[in-house]
This record gives C-alpha cells, structure tokens and sequence, in this order.
C-alpha cells in the first residue's frame, strides 16, 4: 500500500491487521461453511472501540473519524468480509442514524450500548418488494395514543436474528400531495423481544456467510411515541443521508476482501511454477497483477478521499457513491482474476480466492446497487455542469 496515513492512523491499521490475522484468519472457512456468526471476535470488537468507531467518547465511542473507520473496516474484510460488514451496518446504519438525529435521552439509551459494543445493532430499511425503490415500502406504523402500532415485514437484514437495537422505517400516512412517495415514511428505534417482533427466515447466501442476515417479522408490535426518530413522516430522508455515510464503509469493505484476494494470488504466484519458471514471470500474469495492484491504489484512494470530505465537514456524497461504486467493482475484477491466476485451485475452497469470489458480490448490490451510484453521480454531476 502507497498511501501514506497519519501516524496514528498507520498505528491503528496495524493494531487492526494482527488481530485480523490472529484471532479471526484461523476461523474463517468453518464460520463460511456453518454460517456462524463470529459473536466472541465481536465482542473484542467493541471492547477494542471499533463497534462505535466514529462517535464521540461521551456516547461510549472511540471518538475517531471516518479516515479511521474505513481503515478498520478495509483491515478486517481483508481476512473477512463477514467480520468486516457486521463492524460496518453496526456503526453506519443503526447506531449511526440514532447519532444523526436522535434526541439525548435515545442517544443515552440506545446509542451509549451500541458505540460501547455492549449491543448490536441492525437496521431495517428493504422489504420483500422494495429494494432499491425504497420509498415503496409497504410497512405501516398507527399512532394509537402514546404508541405506534408497526405492522410489515423487512428482509436482508444484517443482524436480524443476533441483533438488540433496531432502526426500522414505517409508513405513518399517505404522501402528500405532490411530494414523492416516500413522504410519510418516519424512522423508530425498536427493541429485541417487543411483542410481535421477531426474526423471520434467515438467508442461506452466496457470500459473507458468517454475516447474519435475515428477515424482521412486525406483527401488532407497540413502539412508544418517545422511540420515533426526528420528526414523523421524513424517515425516508433520514435513511437516505445515513447510507451516503455507509457508502464509504462498504467501499473500504470491498477494498479490502480485494485487497486479500490480491495478496494471496500475487503469493500464489510467486511459488506456482509452469512451463519451467514461476507463474510470475509470464507476462500475462504480471499484466494481471499490474492491473489488480492500480486498480486497488485507484479505489483506496476516493474512499479515503471521501472519508477525507466528510471527517472535514465538506459536501461528500458524491464521493462516497464515486467509492463505492468503483471499489465494489474493483472487488469483484480483482476476485475473478484471482481465480483465474490460481487456476483449478483457485476454484477449491483449500484457497482462500474463491471465498473472496464469493463475497465480493454483495458489494455491488448492499447500500444501493452500482446502478443507483451511477444514477446518484449523474445526478451530481448533471447539477454541477
């Protein structure tokens, strides 16, 4: 890596990076293959600050930046994905969203276990048929008194089964007249075991499979008026500003699961011999590897160039989709020609690369699609020309 960080910076990836190595390498494949969620590595997590990277020390965070957060998450998804996108919807979405516009007494109730690792959280914005038309959404939320009453279902769910703190989005009423159809969305903040709410089917995916995903199942749940979240009806806006700012931790996570599907085929290469020399010493290897290694620089540089925009206050959304539309889709060339350098090996699961393969997929899809970045950039750039 080329980019030069600030000393403490540099010191905290290399904190980050040995307990990768240590205490999460050894374990991979078995939590790929059962789909085990890796609840004791998060554990350590929030007791090493990272569940509550970039809030402040008086709501139990670690009072760092985003530069720092996208190096944590870059270093944990460069041994795993899984890892790397829990510690990522943790801070991002859930606790995130309750920082932004939470009152005092949520941020002290939800937000203080959440930054300290004492709670997981999840967030709960896709339904069964509104993925990237989120304002579509069907699920509904009755004031009654001092009460809503949440009715509605929401799937791939990151922490739906392992989760204690949610923030889920409900229709409160129609969209007004003229204005899109996601007015009238509002935001609650929800708790494990309310009455009526429950995981439902939990998914059996392709990738990042110690990830824990899965359905949330409403059904009569009461959510006390105190847990709304801002004001009634602007949810939906909310939602929107909270992913700009999980744009970058899901372009630090495909950097990093790229990062390590390029580590591992450039070593491969090195020891592989064919037709009497190293495999890389063939120069369609070596324009692979060359191609992988820019590629990988190009992406780490707009996510931090974006961490950068935000950690200043500056206008950074743009940037953000920019990072994450690029770094998803660096991740998944750079997995495909990891495989392909490693040949038949590259497609057994004795080789890391195809775990890799597998994983970086979820890149291009979570957090908005490479096709809503590139609708989100247009837009940007159609204003500013």
């Amino acid at each position: 890596m080329d980019v030069t960080l600030p000393e403490h910076v540099e010191a905290l990836r290399q904190e980050v990076r040995k307990f990768a190595e240590r205490e999460i390498r050894p374990h991979v494949m078995s939590w790929d293959e059962t789909k085990a969620f890796p609840s004791g590595v998060v554990k350590q997590l929030g007791e090493m600050g990272m569940m509550g990277v970039i809030f402040p020390e008086q709501y139990g965070g670690a009072g760092m930046g985003y530069l720092e957060y996208a190096v944590v998450v870059e270093e944990l998804s460069r041994v795993d994905g899984s890892v790397g996108i829990s510690v990522a919807a943790h801070n991002s979405l859930c606790s995130n969203h309750i920082y932004a516009v939470g009152d005092e007494r949520q941020k002290q109730t939800y937000l203080v276990p959440l930054a300290s690792g004492k709670a997981l959280g999840a967030w709960g914005l896709t339904e069964p048929g509104s993925g990237s038309d989120a304002g579509a959404l069907l699920t509904t939320a009755k004031r009654e008194g001092s009460h809503y009453i949440l009715n509605g279902t929401k799937t791939f769910i990151t922490h739906g089964t392992v989760g204690d703190i949610f923030v889920v989005m409900a229709r409160t009423r129609p969209p007004r007249p003229g204005h899109s159809s996601a007015d009238g969305i509002s935001a609650f903040i929800l708790e494990k075991g309310m009455t009526g709410f429950r995981a439902g089917k939990q998914e059996n995916k392709l990738g990042l499979r110690a990830s824990d995903t899965s359905e949330l199942i409403l059904e009569e749940v009461r959510v006390p008026v105190a847990n709304l979240l801002g004001e009634d009806g602007v949810g939906f806006k909310q939602a929107m500003k909270t992913l700009d700012g999980g744009r970058i931790s899901i372009g630090a996570l495909g950097l990093g699961m790229a990062q390590g599907a390029f580590e591992e085929a450039l070593r491969y290469s090195k020891v592989r011999s064919t037709f009497g020399q190293p495999l890389a010493e063939h120069q369609g290897i070596q324009f692979k590897l060359a191609d992988m290694g820019t590629e990988i620089e190009a992406a780490r540089l707009l996510i931090y160039r974006a961490a950068g925009l935000k950690d200043q206050g500056l206008p950074y959304a743009k940037a953000a989709s920019m990072a994450k539309l690029f770094s998803s889709e660096v991740a998944c060339r750079v997995a495909d020609q990891a495989v392909q350098i490693l040949g038949g090996y590259g497609y057994i699961k004795d080789y890391p690369v195809e775990k890799y393969y597998r994983d970086v997929k979820l890149c291009t899809i979570g957090e908005g699609t490479s096709e809503i970045q590139r609708t989100v950039i247009a837009r940007y750039l159609l204003a500013e020309y």
